[in-house]
């Protein structure tokens, strides 16, 4: 979605207007909308959506999902240099989708998700040196699906989801003992499907489902004091101008990454599927719109980075499931047809 951009010549009678009319909160004319999208090679498993990426040193990994008939299993690694993809050992355990992922300390770890049938809370490391897996302590908390993870100060973390109830609980893994430790439960709002980035030594959490609705707090987490902190909302809320064009950044089963020092939210779905980016800069709390994904809009897409690029990849609008990868180029002008 595009912002709506007005002529700077229309701006004295705009402000005559707010000056007669005594409102506190201001129209102000918007910026370009900046970043490209590009055509990465294609992911070269079954198309899919809900699956779970991350990236070691420069390497993507990619696995399980839905394919729209069957969940999945099968594990693949992707050379941005060469535009290869490989397939690994397969996940162990049942197939799933809408699982977790994190990293530590070189290696990966997966678990959590659905399989068709019952919620899962199994548990897995994966060692790409080797391309083994060996499973690990069970999740400390409920089975769930629709959780969000990430990893800070060499420890692991599960949060939110959906158990048969909304959650909002948070818990460390430990991969020296291979335990789990609950910690301090999410502030607000109880939520699945939620966004994480990570940004130094600091946890974002934004968006999600919560009983249909699209939960607009947003919420910093700081590992090493066990404390959560609200950020500003991401909607239309205050009296100020700042987040007048805050429309959609609330959303659940969005992709999202780091670059920079930056965080970026990409597609996903409120009332409706979306293709709209957004990036979140932790210095000022404000948010940012950028160049929409140039391709079918979609949900369940999985989103990762290497250096300075973003990528999303798979995904799923109504029953179409996509097997394609696109690169983001946050800082620069928007390109047609590349």
């Amino acid at each position: 979605m595009k912002q709506v951009k007005f002529s700077s010549r229309f701006i004295p009678a705009l402000m005559a207007i707010v000056a007669a009319t005594g409102c506190s909160k201001s129209d102000s004319s918007s910026t370009d909308i900046i970043g490209d999208w590009a055509r990465a090679s294609d992911f070269e498993g079954v198309a899919r959506t809900e699956a779970v990426a991350f990236t070691l040193g420069e390497t993507a990994y990619l696995g399980s999902g839905y394919d729209g008939t069957n969940r999945l299993k099968d594990f693949w690694s992707f050379d941005h240099n060469s535009g290869t993809w490989t397939q690994l050992a397969d996940m162990p355990g049942p197939a799933r989708s809408s699982a977790i992922a994190f990293t530590l300390n070189e290696k990966a770890y997966i678990g959590t998700g659905y399989d068709g049938v019952e919620r899962l809370k199994d548990f897995y490391e994966y060692n790409p040196a080797t391309n083994t897996w060996s499973r690990k302590a069970d999740f400390g908390g409920s089975a769930r699906y629709d959780a969000s993870a990430f990893s800070s100060s060499n420890k692991g973390f599960i949060t939110c989801g959906f158990d048969g109830n909304y959650l909002k609980d948070l818990w460390e893994y430990n991969p020296g003992a291979d335990a789990w430790t609950q910690k301090a439960s999410l502030g607000g709002t109880k939520r699945a499907g939620a966004s994480v980035f990570v940004i130094g030594d600091s946890v974002y959490v934004a968006g999600g489902i919560n009983n249909g609705g699209y939960p607009d707090d947003f919420w910093r987490y700081d590992p090493a004091t066990n404390q959560w902190l609200k950020k500003r909302n991401i909607s239309n809320y205050s009296s100020s101008d700042y987040d007048d064009d805050y429309s959609d950044i609330a959303r659940t089963n969005a992709a999202s990454f780091v670059v920079g020092s930056k965080g970026y939210i990409v597609c996903g779905e409120r009332s409706g599927v979306l293709a709209t980016a957004w990036e979140y800069n932790p210095v000022s709390d404000l948010w940012t719109q950028k160049t929409s994904l140039e391709a079918t809009a979609r949900t369940g897409a999985v989103g990762f980075s290497i250096g300075s690029n973003g990528y999303i990849a798979t995904g799923n609008n109504s029953s179409y499931r996509f097997d394609d990868v696109r690169k983001f180029y946050p800082d620069a002008e928007q390109v047609d047809n590349n």
